[in-house]
């Protein structure tokens, strides 16, 4: 392929050279976390090649010492490749092996590129392949971020029941199809958030036991060629011992390096999770909508203005940014489940843009998440007034006459209020329609909001 010049200062070697040259898509680099799990399965191959015998001490030694650096984020700098490469992740994998290998080199007294003192294929990549590193690796780095994420929801979760007790004296109208409906508490409606929260909360813990079985060892194409009898059960020994995961190998290494249906699983549920989002960040748009002109059930804390024309005008920002965040997340959804199917045979060549979708949902739904909630929940304030108003005046009060009056005189009454202006209350007065004893019961707060005994009259 010729001769390439490699940048004198830089760390990697001739194959990140050409895929920089090759690769200038996007400008985006490897996740941190990315770069931090093949570089631990460095470590943990160095520890297994030592102890099987395969690796001599003193190469094993310094591999390890400059891997652990890497993992530490020490060279991420030097992790130069683009997001968009090379099928499989070779690119990038050579990338990490280059840059192990030539600082591994200098600490042995030689210089960069003396590949014959600690070599990136023979040495830092030896019984291993991009085939079985880069899934695994995946694996290794969505294990990580799942705590963050797990994190920011129990702290939405946590603000969202926090509001539902606050408002839960808070009567209010329901609203089905926009439309006037029966009352419901405030603090009810937002149970209802914190309910939907915790259960995808739950769901992605329920996931991780999805990501702990390894294919590292199958090597090329899942025969294990190259490496020792027990190499596989060692490296996820070390690989345990490094993350503090629970980690097993695969019981089957040919699905695990073929199949990308955990990724797609974890990536589904993300999606769930972005699309229950919208729904509430829009839920509290039209709670908050107006002050003046829309619903004004509640005040989303002001964060900054909200017009560079409009004097005063506070827009609801936060849920905005939180909507925007899930459609980008829905959208990496779609790519990794067109990227899961086109894989062939023994290997899904488009592994980079699995991981690079999928750990960019996570890293940005996590930081939504949390600031939504840090900037939004906890600061929204319920305009109890507004809400009394609308509970007094919904339409769907009438419902609550069915068992008494039957539902056809109870869609009278309704007509009569549109016709005439007056609330369901005052026609019922009116009209004579219910003892006072009635009344007062069948539009008591308590009964319009939870189960009650009736006994229909209708």
């Amino acid at each position: 392929m010729g001769t390439m010049e490699v940048p004198e200062d830089a760390y990697y070697g001739v194959q990140t050279a050409r895929a920089i040259r090759n690769f200038p898509i996007s400008g985006q680099k490897a996740h941190p976390e990315f770069i931090r799990a093949v570089a631990l399965i460095k470590v943990a191959a160095a520890k297994t090649n030592l102890q099987l015998g395969y690796l001599d001490e003193q190469k094993a030694k310094v591999i390890i010492e400059v891997a652990t650096q890497v993992a530490a984020g020490e060279f991420n700098d030097q992790m130069v490749v683009d997001v968009f490469q090379a099928g499989a992740g070779t690119s990038f994998h050579m990338n990490v092996n280059e840059v192990i290998a030539n600082r591994a080199c200098e600490l042995l007294g030689g210089k960069k590129g003396d590949y014959k003192l600690v070599s990136p294929n023979d040495h830092v990549n030896m019984g291993q392949s991009t085939n079985d590193v880069i899934p695994t690796s995946m694996r290794l780095a969505v294990l990580a971020l799942m705590p963050g994420l797990l994190t920011s929801l129990e702290k939405l979760e946590s603000a969202l029941s926090e509001k539902a007790n606050e408002f839960d004296p808070i009567l209010k109208s329901g609203r089905t199809h926009l439309q006037d409906a029966v009352p419901i508490r405030l603090g009810q409606e937002f149970s209802g958030y914190a309910r939907a929260v915790q259960k995808l909360r739950i769901k992605f813990a329920e996931r991780t036991g999805l990501l702990d079985e390894l294919g590292i060892g199958g090597s090329a194409v899942g025969t294990g060629v190259n490496t020792h009898p027990d190499y596989r059960g060692v490296i996820v020994t070390h690989l345990s011992q490094l993350t503090g995961f629970n980690l097993r190998p695969a019981e089957n290494t040919f699905e695990a390096m073929q199949s990308m249906a955990p990724f797609t699983e974890v990536s589904s549920t993300l999606r769930n999770l972005a699309v229950e989002l919208i729904r509430i960040a829009n839920d509290l748009r039209l709670l908050a909508s107006g002050p003046n002109t829309g619903l004004d059930e509640i005040t989303l804390p002001p964060v900054q203005p909200g017009s560079s024309i409009m004097p005063g005008k506070v827009n609801p920002v936060m849920a905005e940014m939180l909507n925007m965040v899930c459609f980008h997340v829905i959208g990496n959804d779609t790519c990794i489940m067109m990227a899961a199917q086109a894989g062939q045979l023994e290997l899904n060549v488009m592994m980079p843009i699995i991981a690079h979708n999928l750990f960019e949902s996570f890293t940005v739904l996590t930081n939504a998440i949390n600031i939504f909630a840090e900037r939004c929940i906890t600061g929204i304030e319920a305009n109890a007034a507004t809400c009394n108003q609308y509970a007094d005046t919904t339409l769907g009060l009438a419902t609550v006459l069915n068992p008494y009056i039957g539902y056809l005189n109870a869609a009278e009454v309704v007509k009569e209020s549109q016709r005439t202006g007056k609330s369901i209350k005052e026609i019922v007065r009116e009209r004579k329609l219910l003892s006072d004893e009635d009344f007062n019961r069948l539009f008591d707060p308590a009964n319009l909001t939870e189960p009650r005994n009736v006994k229909s009259n209708a």
